[in-house]
């Protein structure tokens, strides 16, 4: 059973788990994997915890479970939800691997993007959650996570780190 006080490795798979609505890290490396092209090899280093319900986080290395601190590596994944919704900054770390279901934007849809406005774009893949790219210094670098639906992009940026730029 998992509690909302403490951090507990997800299991590795479904026959591991006690919860048949938690995550495991078999579903996890799969999402990332089929969503986004992301290998499961860039994982290989890192463990998967969840704190509360459907809250994951991202850990480089080997900590005892269950953990009882604040804060453990960065958040990563939110799970209990219709679909699954990768952070912000989760995106920013690992997105630079992605393959599939990744939008490159302008410098003018980049800049309105981080500003947390919604747009209207075209986009020929998959509805649901995207990688957002933008090329900075010379290099396409991920910014964030939008929600594309009915020829929207919905800026999925935190309100607290929304920029005008």
């Amino acid at each position: 059973m998992n509690d909302s006080t403490k951090f507990t490795r997800l299991p590795t798979t479904d026959a591991e788990r006690d919860d048949p609505d938690r995550a495991t890290r078999e579903a996890v490396l799969d999402f990332w994997d089929d969503r986004f092209g992301v290998p499961p090899a860039t994982f290989e280093e890192h463990t998967f915890w969840e704190r509360g319900k459907g809250k994951l986080w991202v850990y480089r290395g080997e900590p005892p479970s269950p953990v009882d601190v604040e804060a453990l590596g960065m958040t990563f994944l939110r799970t209990r939800q219709e679909h699954w919704k990768p952070t912000l900054e989760a995106v920013q770390r690992f997105g630079a691997h992605a393959t599939d279901c990744v939008i490159h934007l302008s410098e003018g849809e980049a800049e309105a993007f981080v500003a947390g406005h919604d747009q209207e774009l075209d986009w020929d893949g998959d509805w649901g959650y995207l990688l957002v790219t933008h090329d900075l210094a010379g290099r396409r670098e991920p910014v964030g996570v939008g929600l594309y639906v009915y020829g929207e992009l919905r800026s999925q940026v935190p309100k607290g780190r929304r920029r005008e730029l």
